[in-house]
């Protein structure tokens, strides 16, 4: 992989809050929307392969990594975090980009098309669901009613909550029992999920976990069927939080959907099996006319 080098730079959102968001590469836009357990650092190596054809956006969800809070702290609905993005976008000067969406990802960028679909060019989505992640957690529909009551509860108790977290990611076995339970493929990057898995220790936990919450509230499948730009979804065979039938689902649903299918894939195909995620997208982007450095489709 390559080395990226990422640059630092700030915005103002609708509500005054102070936006971190990073840029990198050269090219015709794409913007990242991240996981809630990760930065931009998720998608290195995407980055290392098309930077030198694209340059990529990514941004800080609000109240977490470089972001600052808001002064509402409940104003963390993905309508919130969708809101965000195109202060980002025009931050940048950006009429027009391709999104990657991973995990809640998915959520913001199918929010995102709803009330901005001008402003999408195509949409690759990883390991994510259209809304209401809960429901499809372990494949267990009752979960839905489950997950809220727990994360409630963790928001009384943050300090406990950031103490557990950061003995967990400092602990060196970490990595290997997460492939042990199934959790993580064996080939995952173990030293990038170390880098992302130490970003936690200085997350604000009860931001993390309101996000989260709210995270389970939000529904966008309704929207499947107005989608008319270009979209790959991505999916892990192994993937316990957003099970392929979910991908499935959406692609029924969505006029002219890919579907890519890692096998042993989990939660994170794009840093276990980067460099077959980097050629599906790269044949996507030809075939679909998603254009490349020069302008002309690859």
């Amino acid at each position: 992989m390559k080395p990226v080098k990422v640059e630092e730079r700030r915005a103002t959102a609708f509500d005054g809050t102070d936006l971190a968001y990073h840029v990198v590469g050269e090219g015709p836009p794409i913007l990242l929307a991240n996981g809630l357990g990760g930065s931009w650092r998720a998608f290195k190596h995407q980055i290392s392969y098309f930077g030198d054809r694209h340059r990529f956006i990514s941004w800080d969800y609000r109240g977490l990594y470089r972001s600052g809070p808001p002064v509402d702290r409940g104003a963390l609905r993905i309508e919130d975090q969708v809101r965000d993005a195109i202060t980002i976008l025009d931050a940048e000067g950006v009429e027009s980009a391709v999104v990657f969406g991973w995990s809640m990802g998915v959520q913001l960028s199918l929010e995102l098309f709803r009330v901005a679909q001008g402003r999408l060019q195509a949409m690759v989505l990883m390991n994510g669901v259209a809304g209401r992640p809960y429901e499809s957690v372990l494949g267990i529909p009752a979960m839905q009613h489950i997950v809220p009551p727990i994360l409630r509860g963790a928001r009384t108790m943050p300090s406990l909550v950031e103490a557990v977290t950061r003995r967990m990611v400092s602990w060196p076995e970490t990595v290997s029992w997460a492939k042990r339970l199934g959790l993580a493929s064996k080939t995952l990057d173990d030293d990038l999920f170390r880098e992302l898995a130490g970003s936690f220790e200085d997350l604000d936990m009860e931001i993390y976990l309101h996000t989260l919450e709210l995270l389970g509230d939000h529904d966008a499948w309704d929207v499947l069927e107005d989608v008319d730009i270009p979209t790959l979804i991505v999916a892990g065979d192994r993937d316990a939080m957003t099970p392929r039938r979910a991908s499935e689902a959406m692609v029924r649903r969505i006029p002219g959907a890919e579907l890519m299918v890692v096998p042993g894939g989990t939660h994170y195909v794009a840093v276990e099996y980067p460099e077959l995620v980097n050629l599906r997208v790269e044949k996507f982007f030809r075939e679909r006319g998603v254009v490349g450095q020069s302008g002309e489709p690859r």
